[in-house]
């Protein structure tokens, strides 16, 4: 028997990178997948390949930062399968520049998707979980959270604000026996960097990637996997994951 057999997974941001990468991992230990993301064509590949390899899943086209759409996400879910046990927030956007560059609308697309974003689905998540009386919220956080550099100023100030919600969360959900993990990556291969319209900011960090032997997506999918398999009397509320040979 598979760890997950009889469980429901929601992961975010599935069309590509960690959330790709979890949504299979956790396919492949038993749990029904909901896969959601805005690609839907993409979507579609995915769980195309899950259900053939023998798993279940579900293709939802969903832009969390329509408050909307992330709550019929969750609905969708329990509708179909008619429980939702884990979520995982991963839909994310890193797009990094110098303060002073005064790209605003970046800004605000990062705090859209990577702060409320969570905050929509997470909601709407909250209240299946409580009337089931468990269940698991993961959220993508970064090493970034950790502390900042010029030109992750704004990137690092939504990540500490998933850490600081995910510890509150932990604090206000203890009594429904829900359990919430913040998952902090270091360096990860992942299609992140391309959509960085910043030059010197992109030339940057591909720089530093080229001196690392970065993470892969499947790094970061075998620990939530682990996290979410343990014993329900076990709550991992952080996981901070590097590159071996990242110095910070």
């Amino acid at each position: 028997m598979a760890k997950l057999d009889g469980k429901v997974a929601i992961v975010t941001g599935a069309s590509s990178g960690i959330g790709k990468a979890t949504a299979e991992a956790l396919a492949a230990e038993g749990a029904v997948v909901v896969a959601a993301a805005r690609r839907e064509d993409r979507l579609e590949d995915l769980v195309e390949r899950i259900n053939g390899d023998g798993g279940k899943a579900l293709a939802l086209e969903c832009d969390v930062t329509d408050e909307e759409q992330a709550h019929g996400l969750i609905r969708r879910a329990r509708e179909e399968f008619g429980q939702v046990d884990i979520l995982v927030n991963n839909a994310g956007v890193m797009q990094l520049s110098e303060i002073e560059k005064g790209l605003s609308d970046e800004w605000r697309t990062m705090f859209e998707v990577n702060v409320l974003g969570l905050l929509y689905a997470t909601d709407a998540a909250i209240e299946v979980m409580k009337e089931q009386g468990s269940g698991h919220l993961i959220n993508i956080s970064s090493l970034a959270s950790r502390g900042t550099r010029p030109g992750l100023g704004v990137y690092s100030g939504t990540k500490m604000a998933v850490n600081s919600i995910s510890e509150a969360l932990r604090q206000e959900l203890l009594e429904y026996n829900i359990r919430v993990t913040m998952v902090e990556p270091g360096a990860v291969e992942t299609e992140l960097p391309e959509r960085i319209t910043d030059e010197e900011a992109r030339e940057g960090l591909n720089t530093m990637l080229e001196q690392l032997d970065p993470l892969k997506a499947e790094d970061i999918a075998n620990a939530i996997v682990y996290v979410v398999t343990q014993p329900q009397r076990v709550s991992i509320n952080e996981i901070l994951i590097r590159p071996t040979n990242q110095p910070n």
